[in-house]
């Protein structure tokens, strides 16, 4: 199981500040990829991605047990 915690923007879309995945691996890519199918999540191209609170990219594999934040770009004035 891959913990996903949503926030901001991403929360709103998918109605629940986290997520259960049955999945034993994947990438950060194809986190995404499936998010924005399964939940038609938007922007998700600008979302920092932090895996176990270590900032990650794309390529970074996920392994069960971990827990993954997608953090939305923040501004402000």
């Amino acid at each position: 199981m891959i913990n996903v915690l949503l926030f901001a923007h991403l929360k709103d879309q998918v109605g629940t500040d986290r997520l259960t995945l049955d999945q034993e691996q994947m990438t950060v890519k194809e986190l995404l990829e499936l998010l924005m199918d399964k939940h038609s999540l938007t922007n998700v191209e600008n979302v920092m991605v932090a895996i176990n609170e270590e900032y990650s990219v794309e390529e970074d594999i996920i392994k069960a047990g971990d827990t993954v934040a997608l953090i939305p770009p923040v501004s402000g004035g």
